[in-house]
């Protein structure tokens, strides 16, 4: 199996081309075409010479995944269905923001273990952990991407299929090279969990100054264990001791995320038991309206029912805002574009209902 490039460190590389009886500074050029100024193929590496271009082409190659299917919004959103070499899928979404963010969401999991009911990754279980490498390269292709157009990647969240802290060691190889290697500052990373309380602490005392989000959507044991599995494992006193140490750790203050589902969890009720358990506590309260799934009955609120609620954690002085939903026209939920794609593949149809 070919060399990629992108399991190469900068130190793996020069000895790769040092080997070859290359000088050492083509090492440099090579990487500076990895990540510094990103480019798809070789033939673009313009300052290499053509023989070294070459032996590159026919020996090792540019990344690992395949684009099984693209899609793009009208609001700019771009997601791709990546294949594996192991056949597997996985999904990144890249997102253009007005004041020129531009975001993109990967995946750390092929899949996901956490089962969580409303989530369309979680309905279709788990197949394997990614490397560090396949992580990396999901960024570093919309990085490319948006080189081309004179642009640049400025945001990364780690928030597409998978649990990134059930993946812990591939996951911080990997954040640690997208802000050395692809020079992404850590304060501009996200990584979200949906509360596996030993790794919380453990991230907390990496010293990094990456943003954490929890993953919460409910505020008492008996609701939150309904739809996230994890729960019953990591009740929400252990889950909501963990952030505290993660912010006495870091200084910084921790995003719940919540997905807000129709008179569910978007009630007086549930907002006032929110305001309570993250009252006095460094954080805020990210509401997302949910994304359907054929395999979820539930429904995203409407506007109203949200500024309710925003309103009211806002008597608990907990801050929240009200996510920008993107891509709601190409499937851009977590799992939902793979979901639909092996629906297609099995012959199934799909439904009016499966798309949110």
């Amino acid at each position: 199996m070919p060399i990629n490039l992108y399991d190469l460190s900068q130190d793996d590389l020069t000895d790769l081309l040092t080997q070859w009886g290359q000088p050492r500074f083509r090492a440099k050029q090579v990487w500076a075409w990895l990540y510094e100024k990103p480019v798809s193929t070789f033939e673009a590496m313009t300052d290499l010479p053509t023989p070294l271009r070459d032996r590159l082409r026919a020996e090792v190659t540019l990344g690992a995944l395949s684009i099984a299917d693209e899609r793009i919004s009208k609001d700019g959103t771009v997601k791709r269905l990546y294949e594996l070499h192991d056949g597997q899928l996985i999904e990144s979404v890249l997102m253009p923001y007005d004041d020129h963010r531009r975001t993109a969401c990967i995946s750390t999991q092929a899949g996901c273990a956490m089962g969580c009911t409303f989530c369309a990754t979680g309905q279709m279980g788990f197949a394997r952990h990614l490397t560090a490498a396949e992580i990396v390269e999901q960024a570093v292709r919309f990085a490319q991407v948006l080189h081309a157009d004179g642009d640049r990647l400025s945001n990364i969240v780690l928030m597409g299929m998978g649990e990134p802290f059930h993946n812990y060691d591939a996951s911080l190889e990997a954040i640690r090279r997208l802000m050395t290697d692809l020079g992404i500052g850590a304060r501009h990373i996200t990584i979200s969990t949906v509360g596996l309380v030993p790794q919380i602490r453990q991230f907390a005392d990496e010293g990094i100054q990456v943003k954490l989000a929890i993953s919460l959507h409910a505020a008492t044991d008996e609701e939150r264990g309904k739809l996230l599995p994890v729960n019953k494992r990591y009740p929400l006193v252990d889950l909501i001791d963990a952030c505290r140490y993660y912010i006495e750790k870091a200084g910084r203050r921790v995003t719940f995320e919540w997905a807000l589902i129709a008179g569910k969890n978007d009630t007086p009720e549930q907002a006032d038991a929110l305001g309570g358990l993250l009252q006095g506590l460094l954080a805020h309260v990210n509401l997302i309206p949910l994304n359907p799934t054929s395999g979820y009955d539930g429904r995203p609120s409407d506007p109203e029912a949200a500024k309710r609620f925003i309103a009211i954690l806002e008597s608990y002085g907990v801050p929240a805002t009200v996510r920008v939903r993107r891509g709601i026209d190409i499937d851009a939920g977590c799992g939902q574009l793979k979901a639909a794609v092996l629906r297609k593949q099995r012959g199934t149809t799909v439904s009016v209902d499966d798309i949110p």
